[in-house]
């Protein structure tokens, strides 16, 4: 997900979707706050349109769709409401209501992570996603290296969790039949030196995955 900050009026569910359907750029809520997104960058644009790429080639005729960072979902009526960086449907999609820009049953979502969002992310956002009945399948994908995560339903309500930093490795996702390799994901990304880029592993292995951590 690209950059986004809090703002600090506190918003009812309904407060927030009334306002972010008139609203000339998007925010996410969560617990009464709203989180307006800042630009992206270069990498983060690449990845997610190889993946939508990827996804939307193996889609072709089937009864599946997928949407790039623009579509809203709505994760239970109280919140949250995300905008993940790709959504996809498998099934009929069903929507909030007629203007069909709330998405209730997603099947995957993935992340694109980022500087800004990776403690959300990988936090409140994580847990919540896990929480829709519909989602079977989780990805997290970082753009400053090579690193998937992936998460997938299991049978109790457990999880599944697989993780690669391998550039020949295939992203297989079983919920909605689709492999994509790495080098797909991460094609024309250019990655930091080596040096730079066990710096910002060791840091971020380091950091808390979720903003209440980080204040206690």
């Amino acid at each position: 997900m690209n950059g986004a900050q809090p703002q600090l009026d506190y918003l009812t569910p309904e407060e927030y979707l009334a306002g972010e359907r008139l609203a000339e750029t998007k925010s996410e809520y969560f617990a009464g706050e709203v989180y307006a997104f800042a630009g992206t960058t270069w990498d983060h644009g690449l990845i997610v349109g190889n993946l939508v790429r990827e996804i939307g080639t193996q889609f072709k005729g089937r009864s599946c769709q997928v949407c790039p960072t623009d579509l809203r979902v709505q994760v239970s009526p109280d919140g949250p409401y995300t905008y993940p960086d790709v959504v996809a449907v498998c099934g009929e999609p069903r929507f909030v209501d007629d203007q069909f820009d709330t998405l209730l049953n997603p099947t995957a979502i993935i992340e694109v992570l980022s500087d800004s969002t990776e403690a959300r992310d990988r936090g409140w956002k994580l847990r919540h996603y896990q929480k829709l009945a519909s989602v079977e399948e989780i990805v997290l994908v970082a753009q400053d290296l090579v690193r998937v995560e992936q998460y997938i339903r299991q049978p109790g309500g457990l999880w599944l969790m697989w993780s690669t930093e391998d550039m020949d490795d295939v992203l297989r996702m079983p919920a909605i039949q689709c492999e994509v390799p790495l080098r797909e994901i991460y094609d024309k990304v250019e990655f930091l030196a080596p040096a730079a880029a066990e710096a910002l592993t060791a840091a971020e292995d380091g950091a808390p995955s979720d903003p209440e951590e980080g204040s206690q």
